[in-house]
């Protein structure tokens, strides 16, 4: 009797403990939980101007005009996100699966940068946002990840170092 009363309340620590571990993932606080940051030894107006570089080096990753659900176009262009925030929004474009990568960077201090990949969205209609580190499934995310270090953080990097 007593190993089952033992039983019982180890069960129910597991599932409680699950519980919390599910909840916390899946509302994890802040406005980007998921993204998948990396770290640069440079200040956030190099790694701008390395980006401006790149996108004037590699046109193919300008994000052409979208629509917002089919009512309208928008230019999505790269900026401040708010007077408040110290994030700058950037997007790229993979035009040959025609996705949307949303991405942003944050000073860290003077001389590191956050270089965060936060979404892809599926074509040029906006609403099709899926968070990296969320929304995949572990081999998408992965391959995922690997294509936009491959495509898009390598060669900032290169620039960077340059």
């Amino acid at each position: 009797m007593k190993k089952r009363k033992i039983l019982f309340v180890l069960t129910l620590i597991i599932f409680f403990s699950m519980g919390i571990l599910w909840f916390a993932y899946n509302f994890a606080p802040g406005s980007y939980p998921h993204v998948e940051k990396y770290e640069l030894d440079y200040s956030q107006d190099e790694v701008k101007i390395a980006v401006d570089k790149f996108k004037k080096q590699h046109s193919e990753f300008i994000v052409p005009t979208v629509t917002i659900n089919n009512k309208g176009s928008l230019d999505l262009t790269d900026g401040q996100s708010n007077e408040i925030t110290d994030l700058y929004k950037i997007y790229f474009y993979y035009k040959d699966e025609q996705k949307i990568i949303y991405t942003w960077i944050q000073p860290l201090d003077n001389n590191k940068t956050i270089f965060a990949f936060v979404a892809i969205n599926k074509g040029l209609n906006l609403g099709n946002w899926e968070d990296i580190n969320k929304d995949f499934s572990d081999f998408e995310n992965k391959e995922e990840k690997r294509k936009f270090e491959e495509k898009i953080l390598n060669k900032i990097k290169e620039l960077l170092s340059n």
